[in-house]
């Protein structure tokens, strides 16, 4: 059961090196923390495609005996986390079709909001699909046969969140939809050209990052060079998915020219201006809030400390908590340094809260090791809405702050106040303007609408995985409303 909203996918592409597939593994260990179910890489060497997928992380799935047999200069690589579609092997991406057209394969990461009614359609004109994914239904387009400028068409025709890294035998495509919902960057090395989804994975493998893929763009790399095309040349409505900033993407990435770090330590000054504590101590829940506590104590001048000690290296847990063993799931992952909260008031930090019993657990250790107060802080907005383009956030009936008040919440957790950081100060942070993000998840303004076929699909269809919500929320919910 997670507290945290999931990551959803991340690409990697290369195009004009040797070793292709080696520095799409590398990419991809880079972007590991936007997908942690499966990963893949396909590669052309000019003549056939080669594939290889997997479930688990990167490391797990290849190692150099399977990288040897990636072989030729061009590649794409994908880490999933399965937002539309079961987590299963045959979901797993790249997709890859061999058609009239030649050999396709194709990284996706997003969610398309028209997806039943372009199944439906496909599958009444004999295409066949073997898997689950929004993803398939983009390499069915592309595969059509008869059709002029099919990639404009196809790019066209589909709606909602994608960034898409697409290969031929030949050519390496990167594109994003209109509103630019999630991210995408191209840099060189050497004479090579690489995509990625966050310019983290250009560092790793030391490549000078260029620019970013513009929304509503197709970039198509080959013996030519780069040309760009515009797909959507009236559409200007942007719709940044503006929780990367807030938790999806790594500090150390850029993104339209901001540094992610900056940008979580400036919400944590906002923090700081909106919510003003006479406190002792500032302590993040690591590793998502360590920049707005950083930022938080530095506005305030209270002093940080890292009172909590995430442990790396947790595994699938398979004692069940008990009288004995309390709270096991949240203290095998988090262990407090007592000494450093005990007889002090205390400010957590976090950047955001979706259920509400995993801050309940840390809340409780904090008072267990004898804090004084402690005050829970988040660093965006309460989460109303869920996403429709890729996040795993769960519909309103499971979202916390869908239905209850802040005062509600704040009962619940059994803190001394809680505050969360307003949209416009979240936006602020970001030094760039409100109309250029989706907001969705905090105010319900979707910039797409989703066709009705697919608002009827099963909620693990539309990117809800049921396993990952529990019944924690309702039961804690209902002591709630009977206090």
């Amino acid at each position: 059961m997670h507290e945290y909203p999931k990551h959803y996918c991340g690409v990697f592409g290369v195009y004009g090196h040797t070793d292709a597939a080696q520095l799409t593994y590398y990419g991809l260990y880079a972007l590991q923390h936007r997908g942690q179910e499966s990963a893949g890489i396909v590669s052309s060497d000019g003549r056939q495609l080669h594939l290889h997928r997997g479930m688990g992380l990167v490391s797990q799935v290849f190692h150099p005996e399977v990288l040897q047999k990636l072989a030729g200069s061009l590649a794409i690589g994908h880490t999933r986390y399965s937002t539309s579609g079961a987590s299963l092997l045959q979901n797993a991406q790249p997709l890859t079709v061999d058609c009239a057209k030649g050999r396709i394969a194709i990284a996706h990461n997003g969610n398309l909001t028209n997806a039943v009614q372009l199944r439906e359609e496909l599958e009444s004109k004999g295409s066949i699909f073997q898997t689950s994914s929004d993803s398939e239904i983009i390499l069915h387009l592309l595969a059509q046969p008869g059709q002029d400028s099919n990639l404009i068409k196809t790019v066209r025709r589909i709606e909602g969140a994608y960034s898409l890294a697409i290969m031929t035998d030949r050519e390496l495509i990167g594109i994003r939809d209109p509103h630019g919902f999630r991210p995408l960057s191209i840099a060189k090395l050497g004479d090579a050209y690489i995509l990625a989804s966050e310019t983290c994975a250009f560092d790793l493998i030391q490549a000078e990052f260029v620019r970013d893929v513009e929304p509503g763009e197709i970039v198509i790399i080959n013996d030519e060079g780069i040309q760009s095309h515009q797909a959507f040349p009236d559409h200007h409505e942007q719709a940044f998915c503006i929780f990367e900033y807030v938790y999806f993407a790594r500090p150390d990435s850029t993104i339209a020219n901001r540094n992610v770090y900056k940008v979580r330590v400036e919400m944590g000054r906002q923090l700081a201006r909106e919510h003003p504590i006479d406190a002792d101590v500032v302590v993040p829940v690591p590793d998502s809030g360590n920049c707005a506590a950083l930022g938080y104590s530095l506005e305030s001048g209270i002093p940080y400390e890292m009172a909590f000690v995430r442990n790396h290296y947790v595994g699938r847990s398979f004692l069940q908590p008990s009288q004995l063993i309390r709270d096991f799931n949240v203290r095998v992952k988090l262990n407090l340094i007592g000494e450093l909260v005990r007889d002090k008031r205390v400010i957590i930090v976090d950047d955001s809260i979706v259920r509400g019993t995993t801050c309940k657990a840390r809340v409780n250790n904090l008072k267990e090791a004898g804090a004084r107060e402690v005050h829970v802080l988040v660093s965006c907005p309460p989460h109303r809405h869920p996403c429709l383009y890729g996040i795993d956030l769960p519909d309103r009936s499971k979202l916390m702050a869908a239905n209850y008040t802040i005062e509600e919440i704040r009962d619940y957790l059994h803190v001394d106040s809680l505050g969360y950081l307003s949209q416009e100060g979240m936006v602020a942070a970001t030094g760039r303007p409100k109309q250029h993000f989706c907001m969705a998840c905090y105010d319900g303004q979707f910039p797409v609408q989703p066709r009705p076929e697919d608002c009827a699909r099963a909620p693990e269809e539309r990117g809800i995985k049921n396993e990952s919500l529990g019944e924690d929320l309702t039961q804690d919910a209902l002591q709630i409303k009977l206090l």
